[in-house]
């Protein structure tokens, strides 16, 4: 804890500000609409977010950022080139107790091992290194990471393998670490969204591998779980990253590591489990605005309502692969229109612009009238508060396909909002 009892947290990766309101909670006398409550004595104090290209035009969830939380609350450049100054001694970072990030599923391989002398190195451009470097530099007390969930299978040559390099590097740092795979629509959340969470401290405290994983963790407490079966695996990951980059996983079909784990010291515990929760759910039909809130080109006309149709149906039809080979791709169908009676499906970069698509939603709206999302609607089924991506800086309007692509990169705000509910009650 910092001297002023409060939790400081650097934000990397931030996209439109998730971890943040989930944690420190927003109070603005001008905007009373997006008060949110703390989920405990967190104060952001530091926060990164760069659109990689560089140009003006990319930044505009930085803009949204710094629109929300202030001028000068985001600093708005390539992070590498932030950490070299960092450094090199060229500019500062204030000292906190606990990094969040969400960074994308990547190639994860390892070029130099610790014994050579610049240690670990990965692959350039590769956002976790930037989160190791970070962690190497800072030693925050705390982590809290967002993933997709193939990153605890991937790549496909070695199953798991990415996986089991992030866990050895933060073992090398001296971190004990809890994972889970969470739906956010199984703990009543509006979107069937799963994506894994990474909690790691810094601890003396010898953890019992199977407690910690099924009743005692921050998981467990946060996101009550039933175990799912009787498979386990207990992993070794205490090797030097450099020889589970090319060592882990090779010829595998199957990961080893489950939807829930717990690793400490290199040893890491894992378990398939289901989610525990009877209270109440969040579904579209609690979102959904009205129709006469609804601008017109969010209405689908009837002339296309049949390509929206064709692309919701199920297919199946021979394509090839650039080097000749002719394959059968197949899909389901889907439903059209999406149900209101059900959490939304998970939302994507591309849910704006009017262009039918497979993916993007469709609702019945009260008009009897077949429509797109609206952005406002997106919003809240990332659980930001309504309107929350509606302006960036200077009060300038975010547009329709930009406020889409912020949340389709966001995270359900719900999540790291309970986990830090109970990261706060231990502290």
């Amino acid at each position: 804890m910092g001297s002023d009892n409060k939790i400081k947290v650097a934000e990397m990766f931030a996209g439109v500000g998730g971890f943040r309101l989930a944690l420190d909670g927003y109070h603005d006398p001008n905007h009373p609409e997006f008060d949110m409550n703390p989920a405990g004595p967190f104060e952001t104090i530091w926060a990164n977010q760069w659109e990689p290209g560089g140009s003006a035009a990319k930044q505009f969830a930085w803009r949204c950022y710094e629109h929300r939380f202030g001028a000068g609350s985001c600093i708005n450049e390539d992070i590498s080139k932030v950490l070299d100054e960092y450094e090199a001694g060229e500019r500062d970072i204030p000292d906190f107790e606990m990094l969040v990030a969400g960074f994308p599923c990547q190639d994860y391989s390892v070029a130099k091992p610790l014994s050579m002398a610049k240690g670990i190195e990965g692959k350039k451009g590769v956002l976790w290194w930037d989160i190791y470097r970070m962690l190497h530099l800072k030693r925050p007390r705390i982590i809290l990471l967002e993933n997709v969930d193939r990153l605890l299978k991937s790549p496909v040559k070695q199953r798991g393998r990415d996986f089991a390099i992030i866990l050895s590097c933060l073992s090398e740092e001296g971190y004990s670490v809890e994972w889970r795979v969470i739906n956010a629509a199984e703990y009543g959340m509006p979107q069937k969204r799963r994506r894994v969470y990474i909690f790691g401290v810094l601890t003396d405290e010898k953890w019992d591998l199977e407690d910690r994983l099924s009743k005692d963790g921050v998981m467990a407490h946060a996101f009550p779980i039933e175990p799912g079966g009787d498979r386990f695996d207990t992993v070794d990951v205490s090797a030097d990253p450099y020889d589970i980059s090319r060592d882990f996983g090779v010829g595998k079909k199957v990961s080893p590591f489950q939807n829930a784990g717990v690793m400490q010291n290199g040893i890491a515990y894992t378990l398939r489990v289901q989610p525990r929760y009877d209270d109440q759910r969040i579904v579209l039909r609690d979102i959904v605005v009205p129709d006469s809130e609804v601008p017109e080109q969010f209405f689908i006309e009837d002339s296309k309502v049949a390509e929206w149709k064709r692309l919701k149906g199920a297919k199946s039809e021979p394509r090839q692969t650039a080097e000749g080979f002719t394959y059968n791709y197949s899909e389901g169908s889907m439903s059209f229109p999406d149900s209101l009676d059900k959490p939304a499906r998970t939302i994507l970069t591309g849910e704006g612009g009017r262009g039918a698509s497979r993916m993007k939603h469709v609702v019945m709206g009260d008009s009897g009238r077949l429509r797109r999302l609206v952005p406002d609607e997106l919003d809240q089924i990332q659980m930001f508060p309504k309107g929350w991506t509606s302006e960036e800086a200077d009060g300038k309007p975010m547009s329709d396909g930009h406020r889409a692509f912020c949340m389709g990169n966001a995270l359900v705000v719900g999540i790291p909002h309970k986990i830090g509910m109970e990261i706060a009650r231990r502290i």
